[in-house]
């Protein structure tokens, strides 16, 4: 679950009693609305909360941002107007009437992530399921939400974007002047800090979240290819699930007017767009797929819905939460070329607090001028099996021998995968009593890979998942003699 600081606890509870006091019925589809407070220094950030009458059992919550250049708010056309849409679909709805940043870009992200964190907090009262929360954003606010998604850990990071006419790039082709001069202050100049925060340069493989992008194409104030497109290329181009709807006219900022000519086949594209994502259950196993190349599904167009972990997710069904936080030539030595521990993927492991883990390592360390270390692997390894039996959740961990090269390639070699890499995983599993699964032996034909001999192809992919089902669905082994039995 989300973890969240004694002070935000305090804050959060201090809002909800503030903006009970506001509740209010508004409206059939609303079962109450009311404003939630949080009090800064000079200003104050409000959430103005809608709740469906009609919610699912555990239902969905969607954080808006409005737009306006971060000078102002656009905050009925972009934000409370909205409503009715999304309670009509048992949708808790919350818009978030942020700081401007006044050249303080901090200003508006830490508003935006402590919504985030409150709304996966008051998941329980709300009856919110806290893996199945979004944020949306219109022009800078979309710029805001796209923001939050690149550039946010886990626990403040949306499970999907809705992403309109969205302010994108802060670069000076097809930057939206005034926004990118309010966010950025005396840094616009910086071109460092101008791509950090030009959010399609920032796209993660399997971490950013999925997305839906809606646009005009006559948009002179954003122009779309540099922005909202370009955030699509960047998803599509990673892999990453993302939709794109551009509409012949409307222009800039047509938020939910009716006049915009295609408003009612826009809110059908967005409606069926929401109908088609699937959330994990709260309660499901969470299981964490650790991993290289191999793990992120390399070589695999739309690793999402056919890399291993994936095609894991469909063997186990609904009742496992399957993430794939596998990063290409990635290393379990910590002296590697590219160390995964240094990863934000494994800062997200640590924080999705998995009950099971599969770390799939060692093809990389078989490298010759990763090798080198090799004195470090099981005290590399030793490190971070230490941090998952650290975690709450006490997880399950397999340990999967790398697959065969079926070439050599990289100065990655079979015969240093075989006669020491795999060894040295048998001997730190033996040592923590944990499981091991033999994937070396899941791809027995070059059918089976990519023509690099190195990586699996989507039929590879599916023999890995298979193994690696079969050994998280088989009985937990018994502690050994004078070995702790791991809580639950």
């Amino acid at each position: 679950m989300i973890h969240i600081s004694h002070s935000f606890l305090r804050l959060l509870a201090f809002a909800i009693v503030l903006g009970l006091t506001h509740a209010t019925m508004f409206a059939q589809s609303v079962e109450r609305s009311f404003i939630l407070e949080m009090p800064h220094q000079n200003d104050t950030t409000k959430l103005h909360v809608f709740l469906p009458a009609k919610a699912k059992a555990i239902g969905r919550a969607v954080l808006d941002c409005p737009g306006g250049g971060y000078s102002h708010l656009s905050m009925q056309n972009e934000g409370t107007d909205w409503s009715e849409f999304f309670c009509r679909k048992g949708i808790a709805f919350v818009v978030l009437q942020y700081r401007m940043p006044k050249g303080d870009r901090n200003v508006p992200m830490s508003d935006a992530r402590d919504a985030m964190k409150l709304i996966r907090d008051s998941a329980q009262q709300w009856n919110i399921n806290p893996y199945d929360v979004g944020i949306m954003g219109f022009s800078a606010g979309g710029h805001l939400a796209s923001t939050i998604s690149t550039h946010s850990e886990f626990a403040e990071r949306p499970d999907f974007s809705i992403l309109f006419y969205p302010v994108v790039t802060m670069g000076k082709r097809g930057q939206h002047e005034g926004s990118c001069r309010n966010f950025l202050g005396n840094d616009r100049d910086d071109e460092a800090i101008c791509k950090s925060f030009s959010n399609d340069t920032q796209v993660r493989r399997h971490l950013t979240p999925q997305a839906i992008v809606l646009l005009a194409n006559d948009d002179t104030g954003v122009p779309p290819v540099a922005n909202g497109i370009a955030y699509y290329t960047a998803m599509r181009n990673a892999g990453n699930p993302c939709a794109l709807h551009v509409y012949p006219q409307g222009g800039h900022g047509f938020g939910i007017k009716k006049t915009f000519p295609y408003h009612q086949q826009m809110l059908y594209d967005l409606s069926v767009w929401l109908d088609s994502l699937k959330a994990p259950s709260p309660t499901a196993i969470r299981v964490a797929c650790i991993g290289n190349s191999i793990t992120d599904g390399s070589g695999i167009d739309m690793a999402e819905t056919k890399g291993y972990p994936a095609q894991l997710q469909q063997i186990l069904g609904g009742n496992y939460h399957v993430r794939n936080f596998g990063v290409g030539a990635r290393t379990l030595l910590n002296n590697g070329d590219r160390p995964y521990m240094n990863e934000l993927a494994w800062r997200d492991v640590l924080a999705f607090q998995p009950h099971v883990v599969v770390v799939k390592l060692g093809t990389n360390d078989s490298k010759t001028e990763n090798w080198k270390h090799k004195e470090e692997f099981a005290s590399d390894y030793q490190m971070m099996i230490d941090a998952l039996n650290a975690l709450q959740t006490k997880p399950r961990i397999f340990l999967a021998f790398p697959i065969k090269a079926f070439q050599d390639q990289w100065t990655i070699t079979e015969k240093v995968i075989t006669e020491e890499v795999i060894p040295e995983i048998a001997r730190v599993a033996e040592k923590n009593h944990l499981e091991t699964i033999d994937l070396h032996k899941a791809i027995v034909r070059q059918d089976m890979m990519t023509s690099d001999g190195i990586h699996p192809n989507a039929k590879g992919a599916g023999a890995i998942a298979k193994m690696v089902a079969d050994a998280i669905l088989s009985p937990q082994p018994a502690p050994m003699k004078g070995q702790k039995k791991k809580r639950k």
